[in-house]
């Protein structure tokens, strides 16, 4: 019953995991801390969820998304505030741009995607000039912090399992520690980002879970005695408020290294 994940549509991505991107990506800007008039790079950009908090926040002197779906990088481009970014279909273990193209780049919610990650984060390395800074933040997987972490625990119950990335092992804050190291960066620092979503109701869970696209397909292929069991397991897992609404909290890993000067 096991599926592959994979982030074709846009406004599906959006409900499911968009607003969970900017808020995240709020807090890793606070913490990054950088100037305004920057050359940006968004690996693996999805549908530009953070790609537009990081055009309002930081005022990029230009800005350059890359992604392997074509129907994500359609509905960035359909973003107003995109409107003058760049962006290409294109790998991240191959990125299609010179050496000291940016001065900084970012792999938001991503690198758990990048087959061999190594190489993209040595890719990100190579195209940002001496002095700038390299980072990423990716959900907590080993220690639970995934926003959908309590769907899927209940799905692996039920379905024995449920899709994972390719590289799981690189969300993990010493994995990431020595991806950065071993790329040759310098003055890495780490931390935790806690965030947390409030749904209207279950309803509005349920639905938005449903469309999502790295348990959806899996959740389609259940019976209906499962379907209810499901519902049944998670409502008591997610109590709701005196007005029926839910709120989850979920936590990312953040990392950032620099570039060492020439």
């Amino acid at each position: 019953m096991n599926t592959p994940i994979s982030f074709n549509n846009g406004a599906a991505y959006e409900r499911y995991m968009g607003v969970w991107s900017r808020s995240v990506g709020e807090s890793f800007i606070d913490w990054l801390g950088l100037q305004s008039g920057l050359r940006w790079l968004d690996v693996g950009c999805g549908n530009g969820a953070f790609t537009e908090t990081l055009v309002r926040r930081c005022a990029p002197a230009q800005v350059a998304g890359v992604d392997p779906s074509e129907g994500q990088l359609a509905f960035a481009r359909s973003r107003p505030a995109l409107a003058r970014g760049r962006f290409e279909q294109a790998d991240a273990m191959l990125l299609p741009f010179g050496a000291d193209s940016f001065d900084a780049a970012v792999m938001p919610l991503v690198i758990v995607f990048v087959p061999e990650p190594a190489r993209g984060v040595a890719e990100m390395a190579r195209v940002v000039a001496p002095g700038g800074v390299v980072s990423a933040y990716m959900w907590d997987f080993d220690g639970g912090g995934f926003p959908y972490e309590l769907l899927q625990s209940e799905l692996r119950a039920l379905a024995g399992t449920v899709p994972m990335p390719p590289s799981p092992w690189a969300a993990d804050l010493d994995a990431m520690h020595k991806l950065w190291a071993d790329a040759g960066l310098c003055d890495i620092t780490t931390r935790q980002i806690t965030v947390q979503r409030t749904y209207r109701d279950f309803d509005e869970y349920r639905e938005i879970v449903t469309g999502g696209p790295s348990v959806g397909g899996l959740l389609a292929q259940l019976s209906p005695v499962q379907r209810a069991l499901l519902d049944e397991r998670l409502r008591a897992r997610l109590p709701a408020d005196s007005a029926g609404s839910i709120t989850y909290a979920a936590r990312a890993n953040a990392i950032r290294g620099r570039v060492p000067p020439g």
